[in-house]
C-alpha cells in the first residue's frame, strides 16, 4: 500500500489487537488498539506508520481485497 491508503479492520472476536509499526531504520511498535467483536477501525498508512500487525480473529479490507485472519 502506498502512503495514504486506507484499510478497514473488523474484529470477529473480543480482544483483537491492532499494532502500528514505525517507518525508518529501526521498526518499533508505536501505537496499539484493542477491538472487541463487531468493532471496526479505519486506519491509514502515514509518514510514521509503515506496517500494521493484527493479532486475533479479524477481517481486513483493502483496495486490494479482503483478508480473513482465520484462513
Amino acid at each position: 500500500m502506498s502512503e495514504g491508503d486506507y484499510f478497514v479492520i473488523k474484529a470477529k472476536d473480543n480482544g483483537v489487537h491492532v499494532i502500528g509499526l514505525t517507518r525508518g531504520q529501526d521498526t518499533k511498535f508505536h501505537h496499539t488498539e484493542k477491538l472487541d467483536k463487531g468493532e471496526v477501525m479505519i486506519a491509514q498508512f502515514t509518514d510514521h506508520t509503515s506496517a500494521v500487525k493484527i493479532r486475533g480473529k479479524a477481517v481486513i479490507m483493502t483496495k486490494y481485497g479482503v483478508i480473513d485472519t482465520e484462513e
